[in-house]
C-alpha cells in the first residue's frame, strides 16, 4: 500500500470523527485537501461560490445532526471569508471545524503573497485554533481539535500549510478513541436542595426556556405543571418548548409577544431554564432568580442570581419534579394565560382586515399562509432582520420542524447558506429558506450552489425593496431612512435564468398556489413574492431610547402584526382555565 500524504492522514481523521462533507471554495494550498477528499469513498467535497457560505452550511448541518461538519477555505483571503459563518456557528453552540489552509511553512512572518495569520485570527470565533508546523504534530492536533469542537460544542480552527499536507505522513494516524457526544451533567446535591427550597417557598413561579431545553418538553411541561407555571421562551427556545404547551405565554425580546414579559416581572421566582437570553433590560431585577444551564460560563452574566445551577435541563429536571411540593393555587397561570390570549388577539386585528385583497402583499399574511402548507417536518432557516419577526410570530413549531436562523451572531444572509447545509442532511426532507431581499442578494451567488448540486431547496423570498429592520432602527431615532432602498431585479427570472424553479407573485390570492407549486417541484426553486414595505407602525408611547436599546415591554408590540395561529393555541389554553 503506497505510502500516506498528511492530507490523506487529516481527511482519514475527519471521517473517522464521523464528518461526510466538507464545504469550501477549492484554492492552490487547498489542493492536496481535496484532491484526498476526491479518492476518499466516505465523504465529499462541496463545491460552494463564497466561503462565508461554507462556514454558515456547516454550522447548519451541525445544529441539525448534533453532529461535527467541517468547512474549509484556502490561505489568506480564502480562509478569511470563513469569519462571519464561524463567528455564528461558534455562538449557535454548532460543533464545525474549519480547515484555515496556509501560505508555505517557509515563507511564515515574512510579509508572502497572500499572508495573514488565521491560527490568530479566528482565536475570539472559537474554542481552539492552532498552526501544524510539522506532519508529525498533524494527528494529535487534528484530534485535540475535534475533542474542542464536540466537547465545547463550538467552532475549532486548524490552520495547515499547502506544502506540509502535500508531505508524507510519517506514520498512520493512531487509531485513538474520538469524542462523538457530550455526557449529561448532574447538578450537585447541594444545589438540588437550595433549589427545592427556593421552590417550594415562592408563591408565583414562571418558567424562562432557551435552546438548551432541547430534548427536554417533556420534562419542562411536567414541572411547569406542577408548580402551575406560566412558561415563557426567547427565540432560540421557540422550537423546543412552544408547541403542545398548555402554559405557553409567549416570546420575551425585541420581537417578543403575548404576556411573557409580565409573567417574568409578577412572579416571586424565575427560573431561567438554558437561556443565554442576551437583553438584561428584559429581565427583572427585584424578583428572585435561579439559573438552569450546562455553560457555566453563562450562569450570572445577564442578571443578578440568587442561585446558579451548574445542569443539563432535563437532568436537572428530573431530579428536581419528584422532589418539589405540588402547588394548588394557579390564579398567577391563569391570569398569564389570559393576558397572552388578549394580546395576541389585540394585534391579529392588523393583519387580518382585508389581507386577500391589499397590494402590495402583508408580509404577515405571506408568512401565515407559509405555515399552513409547509410541510409537518419542514425545517425554516431564517434571514436576520424582518423574517426573523416573522418566523417567530407566524412558524408553528410542532417537536419536528426546525427553525434555525442567525439568532445570536444577528449576520445578515445567512439562510441561503445555512438551507444548503440543512438540505445536505437529507434531500428529502423539505427545506425553506425565509429570505430577505437584501440577505439573499449579499450572497445571491450561492443560489447557484443549488442548481449545481440539484438541492431542492424553496427560497421564499419577501421582497420589499428595503432593509426593513434598519429602516425601522432609523424611524424610531427620529432619523429619516437613507441607504436602505434596493433596486431589485425580477429574482424569479434570475432563478429561471440560473436553471431553477422561480415564480413571482404580486397578489394575494396568487401566493397559496405559487407556494404549493414550488415545494411540489422536484428542485431548487424561489418564490418572489413583492412585500408591503411599509407593513410596520410603531406605537407612539416606545420610544427612540427604549427600542435601540433593546430595553422595551414586549407587553408593548413594538412591531404591529398579527401572530397567526399562536392565538389559536392560546384561546385553547384558556380552555384549562376555571370559569367562575
Amino acid at each position: 500500500m503506497a505510502k500516506q500524504n498528511v492530507a490523506e492522514q487529516f481527511v482519514d481523521i475527519l471521517v473517522r470523527a464521523g464528518v461526510r462533507r466538507l464545504y469550501g471554495v477549492v484554492g492552490d494550498s487547498l489542493n492536496p485537501i481535496v484532491d484526498a477528499v476526491r479518492r476518499h469513498s466516505s465523504i465529499d467535497w462541496v463545491h460552494v461560490r463564497h466561503e462565508e457560505t461554507a462556514a454558515f452550511a456547516a454550522g447548519a448541518e451541525a445544529q441539525i445532526t448534533g453532529k461535527l461538519a467541517a468547512c474549509a477555505g484556502s490561505c489568506g483571503p480564502g480562509n478569511l471569508h470563513l469569519i462571519n459563518g464561524l463567528y455564528d456557528a461558534h455562538r449557535s453552540m454548532a460543533p464545525v471545524l474549519a480547515l484555515a489552509s496556509h501560505i508555505p511553512s517557509s515563507e511564515i512572518g515574512l510579509g508572502y503573497f497572500q499572508e495573514t495569520h488565521p491560527d490568530r485570527l479566528f482565536l475570539e470565533c472559537s474554542h481552539y485554533s492552532e498552526l501544524i508546523s510539522s506532519p508529525r504534530q498533524m494527528p494529535r492536533l487534528l484530534q485535540t481539535a475535534i475533542q474542542h469542537a464536540v466537547g465545547q460544542s463550538g467552532v475549532s480552527v486548524v490552520c495547515l500549510p499547502g506544502d506540509i499536507a502535500a508531505e508524507p505522513a510519517p506514520e498512520r494516524a493512531a487509531q485513538s478513541a474520538l469524542v462523538t457526544s457530550r455526557p449529561t451533567v448532574r447538578p450537585g446535591d447541594a444545589e438540588i436542595d437550595a433549589l427545592v427550597d427556593m421552590i417550594d417557598k415562592a408563591g408565583k413561579v414562571t418558567l424562562f426556556c432557551g435552546s438548551g431545553t432541547a430534548g427536554a418538553h417533556a420534562e419542562v411541561m411536567e414541572f411547569a405543571g406542577k408548580l402551575k407555571a406560566p412558561v415563557g421562551h426567547a427565540l432560540r427556545g421557540k422550537e423546543f418548548i412552544q408547541y403542545d404547551n398548555p402554559y405557553d405565554v409567549g416570546m420575551s425580546g425585541l420581537l417578543g409577544y403575548g404576556a411573557a414579559y409580565e409573567a417574568t416581572h409578577e412572579c416571586d421566582l424565575l427560573l431561567l431554564l438554558g437561556t443565554d437570553f442576551p437583553y438584561n433590560a428584559f429581565l427583572p431585577d427585584d424578583v428572585q432568580i435561579a439559573q438552569i444551564d450546562v455553560r457555566p460560563e453563562v450562569l450570572g452574566r445577564r442578571s443578578r442570581l440568587d442561585l446558579a445551577v451548574w445542569g443539563d435541563v432535563r437532568e436537572t429536571l428530573r431530579c428536581l419534579t419528584p422532589r418539589v411540593k405540588e402547588k394548588t393555587n394557579r390564579r398567577f397561570l391563569d391570569r398569564m394565560l389570559k393576558k397572552h390570549a388578549d394580546a395576541l388577539e389585540g394585534v391579529v386585528k392588523a393583519y387580518t382586515r382585508k389581507v386577500d385583497r391589499h397590494i402590495p402583499i402583508h408580509p404577515e399574511y405571506v408568512a401565515a399562509v407559509l405555515d399552513e402548507v409547509a410541510e409537518d417536518d419542514a425545517v425554516f432557516t431564517v434571514d436576520t432582520g424582518m423574517c426573523n419577526v416573522w418566523a417567530a410570530r407566524y412558524i408553528s413549531p410542532n417537536g419536528r420542524r426546525r427553525i434555525i436562523g442567525s439568532f445570536s451572531h444577528g449576520s445578515m444572509a445567512n439562510a441561503l447558506p445555512m438551507a444548503i447545509g440543512a438540505q445536505f442532511t437529507d434531500r428529502r426532507r423539505q427545506v425553506v429558506s425565509m429570505s430577505g431581499d437584501g440577505g439573499f442578494a449579499m450572497l445571491m451567488g450561492d443560489f447557484l450552489t443549488l442548481v449545481q448540486h440539484d438541492l431542492p431547496v424553496k427560497v421564499v423570498l419577501f421582497d420589499n425593496s428595503s432593509l426593513g429592520m434598519v429602516e425601522l432602527e432609523m424611524m424610531v431615532s427620529g432619523l429619516p431612512a437613507y441607504g436602505t432602498a434596493n433596486a431589485n431585479p425580477d429574482f424569479a427570472a434570475v432563478a429561471r435564468a440560473c436553471g431553477a424553479y422561480g415564480v413571482r407573485v404580486e397578489k394575494p390570492k396568487q401566493l397559496a398556489g405559487a407556494l404549493k407549486d414550488a415545494f411540489r417541484h422536484k428542485g431548487p426553486a424561489l418564490v418572489d413574492i413583492v412585500t408591503d414595505p411599509n407593513a410596520l407602525s410603531i406605537p407612539p408611547k416606545i420610544s427612540a431610547e427604549m427600542v435601540t436599546g433593546f430595553a422595551l415591554s414586549a407587553s408593548k408590540i413594538v412591531l404591529d402584526g398579527g401572530v397567526g395561529r399562536m392565538v389559536q393555541m392560546a384561546r385553547s389554553n384558556l380552555r384549562n382555565v376555571p370559569r367562575p
